[in-house]
């Protein structure tokens, strides 16, 4: 159980440092991340709307509880990942854009060993009013 807990915490850590960088990154407009996105197809404003995405996906990941919306932020990151693998695909990046990947493989692998208290189905934020019991 330990060994399983660690694994999680070093992926998804992983993740948010990641995340954390690029995010970041694309706030204060870095010139190399500028001119990346640049080469990608896509305009300057979209790094203000990429890079606040990432940050506050981040902070959902890390805050204890908020169990929906860490749903919303594994997703939001694998759409984020799997579409930085494509654009650099049709932009011509060759193996390069295979590099997004190995952030999905650590993403997928925190989301398969979350911690029950972190999984919406099994945690206590999914119970609804209408229960078996309730129904009469």
């Amino acid at each position: 159980m330990k060994m399983k807990k660690t694994a999680y915490w070093i992926t998804t850590a992983w993740v948010a440092i990641v995340m954390t960088i690029c995010g970041s990154l694309a706030i204060i407009h870095q010139p190399a991340m500028m001119k990346g996105l640049a080469h990608l197809g896509y305009p300057v404003y979209f790094s203000n709307l990429l890079g606040f995405a990432k940050v506050i996906g981040v902070v959902v990941l890390l805050v204890p509880r908020q169990v929906r919306l860490k749903e919303w932020a594994y997703a939001g990151f694998g759409i984020t990942i799997i579409s930085a693998s494509y654009s650099h695909l049709q932009s011509g990046d060759g193996v390069i854009a295979l590099e997004p990947l190995i952030t999905l493989a650590a993403l997928a692998a925190s989301y398969l060993l979350r911690p029950t208290d972190r999984i919406f189905f099994l945690s206590s934020s999914f119970a609804t009013p209408t229960t078996h019991e309730n129904i009469r």
